[in-house]
């Protein structure tokens, strides 16, 4: 099952994340795909840890929602990403502080799709 909600969060800085965001997540993320829905993990570097990612359909920029880079730990290192699952299959925008930051971001149905946002957003 996924959900939607629509509203705007200020930035939480990166040197300030705080509760949730602080603490390294080595538990396994449990994706919601198959169907019509696929998920999308993005790469970030640890500068953005803590920080809001929005996504929207390409088509309709109203109907945002959010997640935090978390860091993880991939093949023993750390890694910063958020996961967005629950996607219909579609086209999607990433915004960060109010500011669109890639476009034409593609999510297969029943697929995993990975953007590399290191150094770039």
């Amino acid at each position: 099952m996924s959900h939607v909600h629509c509203h705007s969060h200020p930035r939480r800085p990166a040197s300030g994340a705080e509760g949730y965001a602080a603490r390294k997540h080595p538990e396994f993320v449990v994706l919601d795909i198959g169907g019509d829905l696929g998920a999308l993990i993005v790469h970030t570097d640890a500068e953005l840890h803590g920080v809001e990612i929005e996504i929207s359909p390409e088509h309709d920029h109203q109907r945002r929602s959010h997640k935090q880079v978390l860091e993880r730990s991939i093949d023993a290192r750390p890694a910063f990403t958020a996961v967005f699952d629950g996607l219909p299959a579609g086209v999607y925008v990433l915004w960060r502080d109010g500011q669109a930051r890639a476009r034409h971001v593609s999510v297969g149905a029943g697929e995993v799709a990975q953007l590399d946002w290191r150094a770039a957003a």
